[in-house]
């Protein structure tokens, strides 16, 4: 039997070359391979022995040669693909060892020249990889350092490697050239400024399997984007307790990505993606305690997030709530130890982003909608609007509070699902009308959570009201300004209603579905 290594990542390379030396396997590797093998004391076979040609271009060119491609590629049950070999002098290999150089983390720690970037595209890993994965009847194509004891144990168990274990290498390995092609694919159209091309690659690496999906009866699983550069939940480090649940890391994230949409610390509580608290506060725990006072019978079972670090003054309120998870930006010590009293309480750590400004890539900037057969997909909603942009319709001008509020209340209805309608007092969500089917209904639910608290309060919508009904319950209940994008043919029908009450009103020309 032959082997050829050909390895960036070196990582159980000198002890699987060992054992198949020592199990009577003849072993082959490219120059660098050969160097860190040789260093460690472990004499292997130059692969320019099989090519009988030096490395050319800086190695660039070292495995491409009819002495390792056919000795890959020639199929062992086909006698004449084994009369070419015996003709030619070629023996076969048997065993292709190959990690590639990575691409997608290289290009996202700085910022890369074009040129400097396609240096960094491996060639010739990829080709070894897919020749051998191709020839799988007969060739074991290892990529995963992680496969190593499972390729040493089928050879000392087998004398070989089995049909199954080579079927099971090859998958991974067609997976392992796709992705890294497909990341080269994002870079180069996020260089050239193409938002959707023809063939839109989706690179994501497994995290972990995952108890089960959103109802028992799934399988679920956490994978990560691998040209995301920003830091999101994906990147957590779990500090405590169980890992969270399909449906708990839905609503951290949804509650982590809604706190972080706020400059000031703020802390969010959702369920089931939609708040159920949020506040923002320059003291961290005044923002969890109003949070918690949006609506703390919903929050029993929710989860909570900050934009900011847990200290102790936070974790020892929070421990005194049934969350099943917490995200932040980090913990003291102290709450670490709080925080320890409730085992049963995932708390998770999300790493800050770079500073750098990388922008991230691939299809870290787009978001999917699953329909039979195939795929929805749109950039993300972005804010990006600020008090100048603003366009006030009504007689009387938003008061600096209510302005304010209303910038606050319109940040936070674009993370509510649609039909969507909040009320906000104070930097604080008092009320929330979600996943209607009507605005009124929406705006119904919304005055009925915020309850006593609605009076000097204001009302945000995701999109236009088409009928003024709304408008005037909100101006029964005691709100005094409204924000909404505008747009509908009965703008001034609203308008005149919400000056016939001395309402402020805006409209932001910019409406925030979230289906």
């Amino acid at each position: 039997m032959r082997a050829l290594l050909s390895v960036a990542d070196r990582a159980g390379i000198a002890d699987l070359a060992r054992e198949l030396l020592d199990q009577g396997i003849e072993v082959y590797a490219t120059e660098g391979t050969r160097a860190v093998l040789s260093d460690d004391g472990i004499e292997v076979r130059a692969a320019s022995e099989l090519t009988r040609v030096p490395t050319l271009l800086h190695g660039q060119v070292e495995t491409y040669h009819p002495e390792i491609y056919a000795g890959i590629l020639a199929r062992r049950h086909d006698p004449a693909d084994a009369a070419s070999l015996e003709e030619h002098g070629i023996g076969a290999i048997d065993i292709v060892v190959v990690s590639m150089r990575p691409f997608a983390p290289q290009v996202g720690c700085r910022v890369v020249a074009l040129d400097e970037a396609v240096e960094m595209i491996d060639v010739g890993g990829l080709s070894l990889l897919g020749a051998a994965a191709r020839n799988f009847g007969g060739v074991a194509a290892v990529c995963d350092p992680g496969d190593y004891p499972v390729l040493i144990k089928e050879i000392r168990e087998h004398g070989a490697v089995s049909a199954d274990e080579r079927q099971r290498f090859a998958s991974k390995a067609f997976a392992t050239v796709a992705a890294y092609h497909g990341e080269v694919a994002a870079y180069l159209d996020h260089i050239g400024g193409t938002r959707f091309p023809e063939q839109l690659n989706i690179v994501l690496r497994k995290e972990r399997d995952l108890p089960y999906g959103e109802n028992p009866q799934q399988r679920g699983a956490l994978y990560r984007e691998t040209t995301h550069r920003s830091r999101s939940l994906a990147d957590a480090e779990q500090i405590q307790g169980p890992q969270p649940t399909f449906n708990d890391l839905i609503d951290l994230d949804a509650a982590y990505r809604m706190a972080s949409d706020f400059a000031a610390p703020t802390c969010a509580i959702t369920k089931q993606r939609d708040p159920v608290g949020l506040a923002s506060h320059d003291d961290g725990r005044e923002a969890y305690r109003r949070a918690l006072a949006g609506d703390p019978v919903t929050a029993y079972g929710a989860v909570v997030a900050f934009n900011r670090e847990v200290d102790e003054a936070i974790a020892r309120e929070l421990v005194l709530n049934p969350f099943e998870g917490v995200a932040a930006t980090g913990y003291t010590e102290g709450a670490k130890a709080l925080l320890a009293d409730r085992p049963q309480l995932a708390a998770l750590e999300v790493p800050p982003s770079s500073p750098d400004g990388l922008a991230d890539y691939g299809i870290a900037e787009l978001d999917f909608h699953r329909i039979e057969g195939g795929l929805l997909v749109e950039t993300r909603d972005a804010l990006e609007i600020d008090h100048s942009q603003l366009n006030v319709v009504t007689r009387r001008r938003p008061t600096l509070e209510e302005l304010t509020d209303l910038m606050f209340a319109w940040r936070a209805v674009r993370h509510v699902t649609s039909l969507a309608v909040v009320v906000a007092k104070g930097a604080q969500l008092v009320g929330v009308g979600a996943g209607q089917s009507s605005r009124l209904t929406a705006t119904e639910i919304a005055l009925h959570r915020a309850a006593d608290r609605a009076p000097r309060a204001v009302l945000a919508s995701d999109a236009y009201f088409p009928f003024g009904d709304a408008i005037a319950l909100a101006a029964e209940r005691g709100v005094t300004a409204i924000i909404q994008p505008g747009g509908s043919i009965r703008d001034e029908m609203a308008i005149e209603i919400a000056d016939r009450h001395h309402l402020a009103m805006v409209f932001t020309g910019r409406r925030h579905f979230r289906h």
